[in-house]
């Protein structure tokens, strides 16, 4: 008996001891660059699942095809993340709940509602273009390079992601304008895909997310925190059918349970289980990995999957997206155990990750016309057309000419290569390109919100004079 009492007490000093510091956890446990760091990994990972979908398509099922007998090292939980990208992007739409809440939420806890009201608006006002223009950018940039034919040899490929979303030049000049113009719509359009820059698809999403979290901290922000928890739970719980009937990618939810988030950490409890942590933050993201990692695709052909299948049949309404469903619980799970980690909080803020985190939106944005340009090339230049047999989606075979795939050490290289230009021009774009973004929505700022004199004086409507 004494000596199991001496095990519990030894172990309970092993977990106490790495957080002796006080000061050390206190600074872990208030500092938020921890969000910034894991959108960078985020983004990463957003870019490996295209280049999965390029020349390793095997990986996006969980297990092997008719023709194979063994399972892939890259098809198992958790690796496969490689491949799950619309889990990484419900982990953007939490994040983007959590760091937008954040200030508004420390006002409005220390009595300051007026101040969180004037902080809401301006930032929903500078959201809007601090999306908008850099998107429009990275639009025009790929236009003009489809125009000179540099996505020509990815669209001839037998790259999937790359024959699929590389787009034939136009006819003429007048044309390409006109197209340009469908492609700047087509980004915050829903259901339609900007043929210029694909990965933009969830900007709309992004941008409408952001709105959900300023109109709801609206209506909670003079809540108390037990209130505003409840009202945004209902909130998270409703959005389920406007997501089912919209068809979005779980937004309302996963912005909202990122807002959650964000009042849970102002809490005192994240502290109290700081110290508990090495027991409790490893189960749950080994947990939130897994959930993270059931694929859209065959989850019947893997075990693990079937499993997950059968109970979020049993458990999660049926007209939801488990896809989806899954990579935004594993997401929200993962942020879950971050938060009370200081130990993963300190990791995801060191400067090599939050260097990574400030580059995370120019690498979302730019990555898509590496891969269709430098990356094309040096997969396939020298290449000649081959026939190519694949399966349509009616289980048909077609019969096409295209380049075929290299082997694993020029497909190796040219990873590398563009992946090392991608991190080089998304460096350059947030050095030299986001300040002129920011210069222009301060100018916006001022002329629409009269400041400085900037427009101010001017009346639109006459003001009625009581």
């Amino acid at each position: 008996m004494s000596a199991t009492i001496n095990l519990l007490s030894n172990a309970k000093r092993a977990i106490e001891r790495p957080f002796t510091d006080h000061a050390l956890q206190k600074a872990a446990m208030q500092d938020s660059g921890w969000a910034d760091g894991l959108r960078g990994i985020a983004s990463v990972f957003v870019v490996s699942s295209h280049l999965v979908l390029c020349f390793a398509r095997r990986l996006v099922v969980p297990c092997c095809s008719s023709d194979e007998r063994t399972v892939a090292l890259f098809q198992r939980p958790i690796l496969r993340l490689v491949a799950q990208g619309q889990a990484w992007v419900a982990l953007f739409f939490i994040l983007s709940g959590f760091v937008n809440a954040l200030k508004p939420l420390k006002l409005a806890r220390a009595g300051q509602i007026e101040t969180a009201l004037a902080n809401l608006s301006l930032s929903a006002f500078r959201r809007t273009f601090r999306l908008m223009l850099p998107a429009a950018s990275a639009t025009v940039l790929s236009w003009f390079l489809t125009q000179l034919g540099a996505y020509e040899m990815g669209r001839q490929s037998n790259a999937f992601w790359l024959y699929t979303y590389a787009p034939l030049p136009s006819s003429s000049w007048g044309t390409a304008l006109e197209d340009l113009v469908n492609g700047l719509r087509a980004t915050w359009t829903i259901g339609v895909i900007n043929t210029y820059d694909q990965p933009q698809w969830a900007l709309i999403y992004l941008l409408q997310g952001s709105m959900m979290v300023f109109c709801a901290l609206l209506i909670v922000v003079n809540l108390t925190p037990l209130y505003r928890t409840l009202t945004l739970g209902i909130f998270a719980l409703w959005s389920f059918d406007w997501s089912y009937k919209h068809y979005d990618p779980l937004v309302g939810f996963t912005v909202f349970a990122g807002i959650l988030l964000a009042e849970f950490s102002l809490t005192t409890t994240p502290t109290l289980l700081a110290r508990y942590s090495p027991l409790l933050s490893p189960p749950l993201a080994t947990l939130a990995l897994v959930l993270m990692s059931f694929p859209s695709d065959a989850p019947l052909s893997a075990p693990w999957s079937t499993s997950l299948l059968t109970l979020g049949q049993r458990l999660l309404p049926p007209q939801l997206d488990f896809g989806r469903t899954y990579g935004s619980l594993g997401a929200l799970l993962l942020v879950l155990a971050i938060i009370i980690s200081p130990h993963a909080r300190a990791a995801l803020a060191a400067p090599p990750l939050a260097l990574l985190g400030r580059l995370s939106f120019p690498i979302y944005l730019l990555h898509g016309t590496v891969l269709r340009s430098l990356f094309a090339w040096c997969m396939f230049a020298g290449a000649r057309l081959a026939v190519v047999e694949e399966r349509t989606a009616d289980g048909a075979v077609a019969v096409s000419q295209r380049l075929p795939l290299p082997g694993g050490w020029r497909t190796a290289g040219s990873v590398l290569v563009s992946m090392a230009a991608c991190a080089a021009a998304s460096y350059a774009w947030a050095g030299r390109v986001e300040p002129w973004f920011g210069r222009c929505t301060r100018w916006a700022e001022e002329v629409m919100m009269g400041k400085g004199g900037a427009g101010g004086g001017r009346e639109v409507l006459p003001v009625r004079k009581e």
